[in-house]
């Protein structure tokens, strides 16, 4: 017997957005995948407020994929569910997201692309998940 439980992710807390991750929300919602880039040139995506490893402030927003590579990954319960660390191209960090393939086919270095939600507004759903390259 399998006992299984519906769960949902939810944080329920409101933040208010600085400028740089307004950037980013306001470009999913346009359809664009942007990260920022740091003063030593890396690409952080997501973006991040500050700088990771000096704690400066971050610079000009960088647009990056929509293809990317699957770095790390896991199929968890419920069966077809599965999760991917995902860099993509342009950007020198991984987002963890949603994979909306077959799980049978997630191996590490799997080209995939972002596929978008048709209706947009500005949330981290605005990309539906990632998708084996075509």
């Amino acid at each position: 017997m399998e006992l299984t439980s519906p769960f949902t992710l939810e944080y329920a807390y409101k933040r208010s957005l600085g400028p740089v991750l307004s950037r980013f929300f306001t470009a999913l919602r346009d359809g664009r995948l942007e990260g920022v880039r740091t003063a030593t040139g890396r690409v952080l995506f997501p973006p991040l407020e500050y700088d990771p490893d000096t704690g400066e402030d971050v610079g000009e927003p960088v647009e990056v994929g929509p293809g990317g590579v699957v770095t790390a990954w896991t199929a968890a319960p419920p069966p077809g569910e599965a999760w991917v660390l995902v860099r993509l191209d342009g950007a020198d960090t991984a987002m963890l997201h949603r994979f909306t393939g077959d799980p049978a086919s997630l191996e590490t270095g799997l080209r995939v692309t972002a596929r978008l939600a048709e209706q947009r507004v500005g949330f981290i759903t605005d990309i539906a998940g990632f998708e084996v390259e075509a």
